[in-house]
Formats: structure tokens, sequence, C-alpha cells
């Protein structure tokens, strides 16, 4: 999308979490797509989709069974991966049959040649002081990201011109660039699918550099606006990326497609029209989202367990905030479920409503990110900090549950053992709930846990409040001052197993103890 007028605004509420982890930071894979070998059955033909106005389970396959472990999700991901492809963005060619270049202090070179055709372009290199090698993060488009706190804390930027690869302004049976030298001006795939293509096409270069001056091991990503959408799909696409950074990347980027008709931001309709961003086949849906079989919140969890920053803009509903929030609380029930909660950072409280701006409040988190996934050298906790006016609501889009996943090698916990949490074991009878509290001065989220002996069919918990101390927002269960009961989709838990919703208050919360009843 082009810059939307400038709209200021003071955020006066926020929620954030923090969320828990089993796994450190996770080093990128070795290969472009590790689930490229799996077996996936044939996709659907796109009138034959069903209406779904929810958005689809990523735990769900495409044969309708639910994967129970987490080695499962290579192949699940594929799956994703192939229905994003064909009725989203386009394919994604596999590596060429030759990709060669150069990686020097300042540049970049990169050459392909496959099937007879040939294309080539450049990329400019910034290092940060030190020694190498350095891992390194590709700025897209050159607006937006805080390159100068990316080189301070240790990474060097990759300036990468999208419109090399793949131009804007042209028709879709006559897209431009190093992609479409390839693979036809008449292509079906869309310019992010290019963008995409081409920084897989840089990976390639700097692993056959030897790695004396950037890392192939430690590359991020990063753009703002179109180019934030960019970002999102090349972090997607590329399992070699580490860590994938959108901003603000609006309609076609991070925010849910079945969100945006009623939020107000830029329609699909207009994303589709605007550019040749989405693939072709993305037209049959433009108004009629609910019939995609994939929605922007399982391809965030294509990420997974990778590094994945979403930086938003509250005060621009153009943007589809509250709709990115949804896609970023989605797919950290995938990180969540792969034990790497910790992996996963969505950031929208920030008072400057000025698109594309450098904000302060990004920065920590920023080099936070930088420090654990490139450089591997921290431990700081994934964040999900959503600003009361763009907040939005998982529960009302989900109809599925999280599964508990087990390891490769053991079967995953049936429904009448007791999950493995640290959590402590219910009662002999009914339910129990437990509370785990981020706080910051003034304010402060709560998760609560609600673990189930027996079978429950619907439960209440209650709690006390210190005095000064108030409940501003509440989500996935209905609240009456401070007493909160299941909603339509959490209310039936199994034996031994658990649900969980969460508050935000303002003051100090103390030491919750909360009580569960079931119905």
């Amino acid at each position: 999308m082009t810059r939307p007028p400038i709209r200021t605004a003071i955020v006066t509420l926020l929620a954030c979490v923090t969320v828990a982890a089993a796994l450190p930071a996770q080093a990128a894979v070795g290969v472009e797509d590790e689930g490229a070998n799996c077996a996936v059955p044939a996709l659907p033909d796109t009138g034959a989709l069903p209406t779904n106005a929810k958005l689809p389970d990523p735990f769900r396959k495409i044969d309708g069974t639910r994967i129970s472990t987490r080695a499962e999700w290579t192949c699940r991901r594929e799956e994703i991966k192939r229905l994003s492809e064909k009725f989203v963005y386009g394919e994604k060619p596999a590596k060429p049959q030759s990709v060669t270049g150069t990686v020097s202090s300042s540049s970049i070179t990169v050459n392909v040649s496959h099937q007879g055709r040939s294309s080539s372009f450049t990329a400019r290199v910034e290092l940060p002081s030190g020694t190498g090698p350095f891992p390194a993060v590709v700025v897209l488009g050159g607006f937006g990201a805080d390159t100068a706190s990316i080189k301070a804390a240790g990474a060097a930027v990759i300036n990468y011109d999208p419109y090399a690869v793949g131009k804007e302004g042209t028709g879709r049976t006559n897209k431009q660039g190093a992609f479409y030298s390839i693979y036809g001006a008449t292509s079906p795939t869309g310019l992010l699918m290019a963008w995409s293509w081409g920084v897989s096409r840089i990976i390639d270069v700097l692993e056959q550099s030897g790695g004396s001056i950037l890392r192939a091991d430690a590359t991020g990503v990063t753009g703002c606006s179109r180019f934030g959408k960019g970002a999102f799909v090349i972090g997607a696409f590329d399992q070699r990326i580490a860590l994938t950074m959108p901003i603000e990347s609006g309609t076609a980027g991070a925010p849910i497609f079945r969100g945006v008709p009623g939020e107000g931001a830029q329609s699909l309709s207009s994303a589709y029209g605007e550019q040749p961003w989405l693939g072709d086949a993305f037209g049959s849906f433009t108004g009629s989202p609910q019939r995609l079989p994939v929605d922007t919140h399982q391809i965030a969890a294509m990420v997974a367990p990778r590094g994945l920053f979403i930086m938003d803009n509250p005060h621009i509903a153009n943007l589809g905030p509250r709709s990115a929030s949804v896609a970023a609380l989605g797919a950290a029930e995938v990180y969540k479920a792969l034990g790497a909660g910790d992996n996963i950072s969505y950031w929208s409280d920030v008072s400057d409503g000025t698109h594309c701006a450098n904000r302060a409040e990004w920065r920590t988190p920023l080099q936070q990110n930088i420090r654990k996934h490139l450089l591997r050298t921290g431990s700081d906790p994934g964040v999900i900090r959503i600003a009361s006016k763009a907040q939005g609501r998982l529960a009302d889009w989900a109809d599925w549950t999280t599964p508990v996943l087990g390891s490769s090698s053991t079967p995953p916990p049936s429904p009448t053992t007791p999950p493995p949490t640290t959590a402590p074991p219910p009662p002999v009878g009914g339910c129990s709930a437990t509370a785990s509290v981020n706080a910051w001065t003034g304010g402060f989220v709560a998760t609560i846990r609600v673990s189930a002996a027996t079978a429950v069919n619907g439960w209440t918990v209650g709690l006390t409040l210190p005095a000064g101390t108030a409940v501003t927002n509440t989500w996935n269960a209905n609240r009456t001052g401070t007493t909160f009961t299941n909603v339509t989709f959490n209310g039936q838990i199994p034996a031994g197993g658990y649900v969980e919703f969460g508050f935000q208050g303002t003051g100090s919360p103390g030491s919750l103890s909360p009580t569960c009843s079931a119905a």
C-alpha cells in the first residue's frame, strides 16, 4: 500500500504478554524448505472449497486428521506452504539450476540461470563495527527499518531492492524483474513471492562465499509497509531465515484475510489490484476470504520455531492492525505447541502514528531479537504487546483448541493423563486454576490455566484483586467483576486437560490465587 495520511494518538491501554517457552532460540535450518519431500495429498480445487468464517485449524491436515507430535509439523507446514502458493501468493520455484555470485564488505552480486534463461541483481552491504563474520539483516526497500539499531546490535545490513527482482507498476501479464526474466512475464506468481525468491538466492550466494564476511546461518529480514508484506512472506518461505521482522505490513501482509473486510483496512480487492503483490489465483477470493483454506495466522506459523517479531501501528486502521494481532495470536498457539513460544513477539504499543517511523518502543526488543536469533548470545523472552485500540481476540476467530504435541520419539499424552506442564496437578474431582503474571509499573497481564481432574462441561473462576487494582481487558473468557466463565469454544475440558484465558489490569496484582468450580 502507499503511505496513508499520518494520524497520531496516545495509546492509553496496552496488552502485554510474555510468552513462555521450552526451547531456546532456534538456528535457521540449512535448507530452504525442509518439507519439500513430504507426501502432500492432492490440493482442493478452487470451486470445491467450503465457506468457513473461522480461521482454519493450523494443526488439522488436509486429510482431516490433526497432528499429534512435533515431528509432524514439518509436513503439516509443507501442506500450508503449498496451499498458500496455490491460492494466495503463487508458486515459489525451487533453487534454479545455477546460482553464483560474490560477497564483499560493500556488496553482493547474484547471477541466476535456469533452463536457458538468466538474470542478475545486486545488493548493498553495510557492516557494523567489530570483526566479522557478521550475521546480517536483509532490509527491503530502504525505509522504515531501524538500520542504526540493527548495526549497533552487531548485525550487518543487506540493502535489498525488491524492484530489481519483481517490479511494481506492471500488469499481471507483463511482470518484470529478475524473477520474471527466468519464469516469464505472465507467471501467476505475485511480487511478494518473487521478492522471497530473490532473498533465497542471496542466501545461496552467502552459503557459497565461505562465510568470511557474512554468516549464511544467521540471516534476518525486515521491511515496512509493502516491504513489510515482503518480509513476512520471505521469512515464511525460507527456513534459512533465522529472524523475520515485518513492520506495519497491512493487507497482504500479516493481517488475517478474514478480518480485513470488517476492520476498515485496505480492502482485499484494493490490495490485489494496486500492485500484483499477490498471486493471480487470489483474485477469486477478494470478495470471499472465508473460502480460503489458509489464512495469515498459518503463514506466520510457517516461521515457527524460528524467530518472528511483528511490529505494527495501531493508529492507522487502513493497515489492519487488529487483524494482524489476531494472526500473531493464532501463530503463537503453534509456537507454544512446538515448545517455542519464547520465539514469537508482536508489538503495536507505540505512541507515534506516523507510518514507517523509527520508534523508540521497538529498539530494545529489536536488538534483543537480533542478539537471540542471529548472534545467539541472548535469551530474552518473546513479548506480545497489543495496543487496546487495535486489540484482536483470537477467541472470536478460532473454533479449534491447541493440542499438546508429543515429541518425535514418544506418543503424545492421552486425554486421561495430565499434560506435561509445571502447573500443579488438578485436585481429585472438578477443576483447579493457577495464575502466572507479567507485571510492569502501573499494570499487568495475568494468564489463568484451568485444569480438570475429571471431564468438565463449563467452568467458573473467581479471584480477589488487591485494592486499587482493576481488570481492563479480558480474552478467552466472559467476565463479571472478577468472576470469569468459559466462552463457547473452551467450556469442555477432558479429564487431565486444561485451557487458558487471560486478562489485563491496572495497578499491582500481588500474588493471585484463583479458585475454580465446574458446571
